[in-house]
């Protein structure tokens, strides 16, 4: 039993990793409840997360809120406009789908959307990943983003599996996830510690680390 729980026991780490990303989920839910501030608190997130898959993280909530700090600004903006464009995104369906149009054109232009609308959640899948490793202007992000999805499509299709799995199993068999409980307890950071596995390794072969956080953000 001691081996069990001994501190550098296979048991003990897997438990740590455990508490670590149910504190992760419970900064990242009160820090992302005002929806203005999403875009920096995934970006955290996801800083932290990819932190935990390299080894490198000793403290979850002082990583998460130097990240959540060093790129409030910008990620904001980020997070701000892709609202902007689902936004869009979700008024042109409601038009199309609630409109008189021809039944062929109707089918044409739906296509259209649904293509849109994959193509921009792919891209969606890599802005924030990516804020937390690099720097640059937003347009720098959404470009390299962008490619990024392009030149690695199974991490981007793994990626939308695992989070659309997670989304359809939530509405279609709430009580998997104990009517919404799980996603408070642990189920944002342990979604984003899956993805964030793929997205170390795409990271990884592009720069071996992260950008480094200032330490004047520590206090």
């Amino acid at each position: 039993m001691s081996g069990i729980f001994a501190p550098d026991s296979a048991a003990m780490r897997f438990l740590t990793r455990i508490a670590d990303l149910m504190i992760l989920n419970l900064v990242f839910i009160a820090t992302a409840i005002p929806v203005v501030t999403l875009g920096a608190a995934l970006t955290a997130l996801n800083f932290t997360v990819m932190r935990i898959v390299r080894g490198q993280c000793d403290a979850v909530t002082r990583d998460y809120f130097r990240s959540f700090r060093q790129n409030f600004r910008q990620a904001t903006l980020l997070g701000l406009l892709l609202l902007l464009v689902a936004v869009a995104l979700g008024a042109w369906y409601v038009v199309l789908t609630g409109g008189s149009l021809d039944a062929g054109l109707q089918l044409v232009l739906l296509v259209v959307w649904y293509l849109v609308a994959f193509a921009f959640a792919v891209n969606l899948l890599f802005v924030f990943p990516y804020l937390a490793n690099f720097e640059g202007t937003i347009r720098e992000v959404l470009r390299n983003a962008r490619l990024l999805s392009w030149r690695h499509p199974l991490v981007a299709i793994m990626s939308l599996a695992i989070i659309g799995l997670a989304i359809v199993v939530t509405v279609f068999s709430p009580a998997v996830t104990a009517y919404g409980l799980l996603w408070l307890a642990i189920g944002f950071a342990a979604i984003a510690f899956l993805t964030g596995v793929l997205f170390t390794r795409v990271f990884d072969t592009y720069a071996p680390q992260p950008v480094a956080v200032e330490e004047s953000d520590e206090e």
